[in-house]
């Protein structure tokens, strides 16, 4: 900084503004020059001296003008010819001008001590800012610890607890999903004892029931069993793992990352069967574990969601085992999808794998539709190596499948104008039904991702990365997130339903709103008996944290310590555990006895993350699981 003084004192500094403001110099010269003692003398002054002093200067200020507006040639003769004097009388002009001309008005300059006690005041209030969201991490992370506690004291090697009976519960074949759904998490937050509990019962007990247990889901069992295992894997230190690539110290005191590796191996070889034993390229929906044998669903079709949402947990298999059978399979999902025929990219909720065809007309971002959309932008993302090459039709049927959703399925409520993504139950030729699942909400973070890839906006748009559909995109995922919330903050409990319908005729259905009367969109959601569950489901708070980290727009964490806080005030357990409600629009909701392990797995880590520093687990170095497991970018 220089030392040179500045060209006022240090007390300045507290002055009002307006010395800075402009002042015309004839003023400043009136002022100066008209005293009390001038006044008093120009008072004796007579007619014909004034006259006289004004015809002085005025002759004066001639003179010089027409000196310096002279042509003069080399023999000293003045050149006076008609265009000369038309350039006199312009520059003249010109003088006259610049001579009246505002000088530019200069911001206040700040003292050497003012400049450093400014920069000191922005560093503290970013520190007051850090310090304050690690405060509320660490509220996430207590409401882990507590959820932890519950499962590990009455359910443990159960797949799911049941908080208020206080026991366990097998709903998804019985490999312990909630142990190997929740091992990331707590890698994630740095829980010792939970790593070394969760994986000590991996190494003793995982092997033995996915060689002996009955029929699971294929679609289940991969994103929460083998995705937890490969993501477990990684951050243990296998593949190459390092504290600088995740932001996370690597957790040695758990399961051996050979021993994950092994055990997702044998699980992954049962779950082939799932596709060799279909005749198309369509997996059927179950495996029977001990019996090594796969069977379509009772009604012989398969979820397109499920079918099409199972790659990024195959590709990353094949690449850390060197074993291309995972992958080849996996992918042959997707690149079958890619010759069928689909409405402006979008398709049915089924799809039959006898024939490989579509069934129905039936076309939703909600259940059996959703992660469909999503892995086409994640597994493109996931394998950069290929983005530009075998995998660039991944792409382009996401760009085409969002110009649909766009086009047909984006409307606006009534009366306040919230945007929400309806459904097509008869496909494009019937009306749109305007039901939004909770599982929608995944869409604004899908969409944050599709446009920048990861990175943050700032930094694509300085790179002049984003194209005119990435800002359209982004603009989308924005106002579906503010649904989202909406969705939250218009129920009684501050917890959004399963189900929304959203009023497009102009009048809501009398008795069917949230409850929340001081909600401004209090007339524009409607949630109906049969969907006022809520199933502590993770999609709001996934797309929360994907535009925090794209936007850096602080929004986004304060909703989510609006869900958090809904969260410990209506489904916490004393005993341990948090449970699913059965009614969001009532003040006392009852407790529905039931924590699935994507509160654990999904939920509460993406929270944990909301909150927390930006190089942990950065989006253009890492690829989240559609059951929030982490993948490391190929």
């Amino acid at each position: 900084m220089s030392s040179r003084s500045l060209p006022y004192s240090i007390k300045d500094v507290d002055y009002d503004n307006d010395k800075f403001r402009y002042r015309s110099p004839f003023k400043v010269a009136a002022r100066a020059l008209i005293t009390k003692s001038f006044r008093h003398d120009c008072g004796k002054c007579g007619v014909g001296k004034i006259l006289t002093l004004l015809m002085i200067g005025g002759l004066t200020y001639l003179m010089v003008v027409n000196r310096s507006s002279s042509h003069f040639t080399s023999n000293g003769l003045q050149e006076d010819t008609a265009v000369g004097n038309v350039t006199s009388v312009q520059e003249r002009i010109g003088k006259v001008k610049r001579f009246l001309r505002k000088p530019p008005r200069l911001p206040p300059q700040l003292s050497p001590d003012a400049i450093r006690n400014e920069s000191s005041n922005i560093d503290a209030r970013k520190l007051s800012d850090r310090s304050e969201w690690k405060s509320k991490q660490e509220k996430v992370k207590e409401a882990f610890v507590h959820a932890w506690s519950g499962y590990s004291k009455y359910a443990m090697g159960y797949d799911e607890l049941k908080p208020i009976s206080k026991k366990g519960v097998d709903g998804l074949g019985g490999l312990g999903a909630t142990v190997v759904d929740s091992l990331d998490t707590a890698m994630i937050m740095g829980l010792d004892e939970i790593i070394t509990e969760a994986g000590t019962w991996i190494e003793k007990h995982i092997m033995e029931r996915i060689n002996t247990k009955g029929q699971v889901n294929l679609f289940e069992t991969t994103i929460r069993v083998l995705g937890g295992l490969l993501s477990a894997y990684h951050l243990s230190g296998g593949w190459h793992a390092t504290v600088n690539e995740s932001g996370i110290p690597v957790h040695l005191n758990g399961a051996k990352p050979e021993f994950l590796l092994e055990a997702a191996k044998n699980l992954a070889n049962c779950l082939l069967l799932a596709f060799t034993s279909s005749p198309t390229p369509v997996p059927f929906s179950d495996v029977v574990l001990g019996e090594r044998s796969a069977r379509p669903a009772p009604d012989g079709l398969s979820s397109t969601s499920e079918v099409s949402s199972i790659q990024l947990e195959f590709n990353y298999l094949s690449k850390i085992s060197g074993d291309p059978r995972y992958r080849l399979e996996a992918m042959k999902v997707l690149e079958h999808f890619k010759t069928l025929p689909k409405v402006e990219g979008l398709v049915p909720i089924y799809i039959s794998p006898h024939s490989g065809q579509f069934s129905g007309e039936n076309i939703r971002l909600g259940s059996r539709g959703d992660s469909y959309y999503e892995y086409l932008v994640k597994v493109w993302i996931h394998q950069k190596d290929c983005r530009d090459s075998k995998l660039k039709y991944l792409y382009d049927m996401y760009i085409e499948a969002m110009k649909g959703v766009k086009h047909l399925l984006v409307r606006k409520s009534v009366p306040k104008g919230l945007v929400f993504v309806g459904e097509l139950p008869y496909g494009s030729k019937g009306s749109l039904s305007p039901k939004m699942d909770h599982l929608v909400c995944f869409l604004p973070g899908t969409l944050a991702l599709g446009a920048t890839k990861g990175i943050k906006k700032r930094k694509a748009v300085e790179l002049n990365l984003l194209t005119a559909e990435d800002l359209e995109n982004l603009i989308l995922a924005e106002d579906l997130a503010k649904t989202c919330f909406e969705m939250y903050a218009v129920t009684s409990t501050g917890l959004a339903p399963e189900i929304a319908y959203f009023n497009v005729e102009g009048v809501s259905e009398y008795g069917l709103d949230g409850g929340n009367k001081s909600s401004e969109y209090v007339n524009d959601i409607i949630i109906k008996p049969n969907d006022r569950h809520n199933l502590l489901r993770p999609e709001t708070v996934e797309s929360l944290f994907v535009l925090y980290r794209i936007t850096e727009d602080p929004k986004y964490r304060e909703w989510g310590w609006q869900i958090f806080k809904a969260f410990e005030r209506h489904t916490k357990v004393d005993s341990g555990g948090y449970s699913s409600l059965d009614d969001v629009t009532s003040i006392l909701p009852h407790k529905s006895d039931k924590m699935e392990t994507f509160f654990l797995g999904e939920t509460l880590k993406y929270l944990y993350l909301l909150f927390g520093d930006d190089d942990i687990l950065p989006l253009d170095k890492f690829v989240f699981n559609t059951e929030a497991h982490p993948f490391p970018i190929i």
